[in-house]
């Protein structure tokens, strides 16, 4: 890191700091918004300027690959277990969960439920072996016996479609906040948070990365916990009392304490469910962490840390949820005078609450927090979108493992350029979806190409290259293409009448068809190099159980 990129990081958004105030003065009369709230201003200005200090202090420190890609391997147990849940306390999970809550009522638990149920898979199949098999990405570990160039492109083109999908889900929401915050229009407030993303990925790599994740992940603890205890404080901690207040006031009644409301079918159920679950262990800014640890046992450590931290913040997200039903749908502070809804939409259910119980001083500090979970999470997806082009693309394939680091690392930051460039567009499109739904897709995507050819590659003798190459590709194709077709982007988006696929999620379909083609078609190759990759998985089993030969 040069002396000049280091003073470019200090003064650019320095510079840009009072354009963004002046654009705030010059359109707040125009837009019918709550007026702008100087201490939420304020907290959200401080939190930049800290986590711009720390990827100054990070910068300094990242020499190498390694250092850039997994924070040298010195991250302990307990850090990366906050910083593991740091990624899951995200926009979707903050934001959308608790709007999901707010609009349907108990249905919006299914996604709490489904995040959480896939660790238990990641901790006892995958956490151990994926740390000593891999060095810096889930593609090392899938292509240590299989051959480099197919089962790169493929993962990367799987891990791209998630990024971005994630990504743009995480700048809808932040999007939403900085417009409530400044009176900004919605596409500029997308933009500022999309060069921000930039900056801190480009400069601070994944040390950098990782404690903004760990700050921010205490402070959002802290907050949906005052919260939480704020909102059963009125109730005379009753969840009885909470629950019926709610009935009594939701347009909908009794009914959102039934299920159907969010997804009112069997098949979508069980489709959703199996993407939330199976799509974690398949999660790349996830499976990354994994690499940050010094060994295998501290691997196991962040899960059983991520378990429970994630577990509690999402009971907090169900109490935050139904608290935004009883003291916002009938305030007309927090409506929308036009369309009779929330300000700025269902998503910020959980920035509105914390004024209700807490006044502008913990509004301020909750948007504050809600931006830095925003902006960590963005950036360890733009870090994982960007190692699959650099490393797995560009390193491993294209130059066959004889790239210098310096050259590996100045392609990373071009690739995360065109990352942030792709996921301003992507957020200003989707502005109107909930985005924990939008996270729903992309974990079908992970759960369908990522997932399984990971599991098969450390479980499976007769895996083959041809049969986790296409049998991948025809999982992400069936997701992909059913995303396309169905109701949410080919009715909502695109204006059609008719969905063509009838399901909004395709998870069931896409995660069957890849691990029944990717059955078959090892089963059906007897090609030499079949029979030589079946032969070396003992080689790699021997490595996944000890580490012996793994990469320092």
């Amino acid at each position: 890191m040069n002396n000049l990129n280091i003073r470019l990081l200090f003064w650019v958004p320095i510079l840009f700091i009072p354009s963004l105030l002046s654009a705030a003065d010059a359109v707040q009369g125009e837009i019918t918004q709550q007026p702008t709230n100087i201490i939420a201003i304020t907290m959200f200005l401080v939190f930049v300027a800290a986590t711009l200090g720390i990827t100054y202090w990070a910068a300094r420190r990242t020499k190498s690959t390694k250092d850039f890609y997994a924070a040298g391997g010195n991250i302990t147990g307990l850090q990366n277990g906050l910083a593991i849940a740091g990624d899951y306390m995200s926009a979707a999970s903050f934001l959308g969960i608790s709007g999901l809550v707010f609009a349907s009522g108990f249905d919006g638990l299914i996604y709490s439920i489904g995040f959480l149920v896939g660790w238990p898979i990641i901790l006892f199949l995958l956490a151990e072996r994926l740390r000593n098999l891999g060095k810096y990405t889930f593609a090392d570990a899938v292509s240590y016996r299989l051959q480099q160039l197919p089962i790169r492109s493929l993962a990367a083109s799987g891990t791209l479609i998630v990024v971005l999908l994630y990504l743009t889900a995480q700048l809808v929401g932040a999007g939403k906040l900085i417009q409530i915050l400044f009176g900004l229009e919605y596409y500029l407030a997308v933009v500022i948070v999309g060069i921000l993303m930039v900056l801190y990925v480009t400069f601070g790599g994944m040390l950098a990365t990782t404690w903004v994740q760990i700050i921010k992940a205490v402070l959002l603890l802290c907050g949906a916990s005052f919260m939480a205890v704020a909102v059963m404080y009125h109730m005379d901690f009753s969840f009885e009392t909470l629950f019926m207040t709610a009935t009594e006031v939701h347009k909908n009644g009794i009914t959102i304490m039934s299920p159907g409301g969010l997804v009112s079918d069997p098949i979508s159920a069980i489709s959703l469910g199996l993407a939330l679950m199976f799509g974690t262990a398949g999660l790349p800014h996830i499976l990354m962490r994994f690499f940050t640890v010094p060994d295998a046992q501290e691997a196991r450590k962040s899960v059983v840390y991520a378990t429970g931290f994630i577990g509690y913040f999402f009971i907090l997200t169900f109490i935050i949820g139904f608290g935004a039903i009883v003291f916002l749908v009938n305030n007309p502070e927090f409506l929308d005078l036009q369309s009779g809804g929330l300000l700025g939409g269902n998503n910020m259910a959980a920035i509105h609450l914390s004024k209700a119980v807490g006044g502008e001083v913990f509004l301020g500090f909750i948007s504050a927090v809600a931006f830095a979970t925003i902006l960590a999470v963005v950036s360890g997806l733009t870090l994982a979108g960007a190692s699959a082009i650099s490393h797995d693309l560009y390193a491993s394939v294209l130059r066959k493992g004889e790239a210098q680091e310096g050259e590996e690392i100045r392609m990373s930051r071009i690739a995360t350029v065109g990352l942030g460039v792709a996921a301003i567009f992507l957020g200003v499109q989707f502005e109107q979806q909930n985005v924990a739904y939008m996270v729903g897709l992309a974990f079908a995507i992970a759960a369908s190409v990522n997932f399984p050819v990971l599991f098969l590659s450390m479980y499976w003798q007769r895996l083959t290259t041809r049969g986790a190459f296409i049998g991948g590709s025809i999982g992400l194709i069936t997701a992909v293409s059913c995303m396309i077709l169905g109701p949410t982007i080919w009715v909502d988006i695109l204006g059609n009448t008719e969905a063509i696929f009838p399901y909004k999620h395709p998870a069931l379909f896409s995660i069957s068809a890849a691990f029944m083609s990717i059955f078959i078609i090892s089963k059906l190759d007897n090609s030499v190099s079949g029979r030589e990759e079946a032969l070396a998985f003992e080689g790699q089993y021997v490595r996944s159980q000890t580490g012996l030969g793994s990469e320092e």
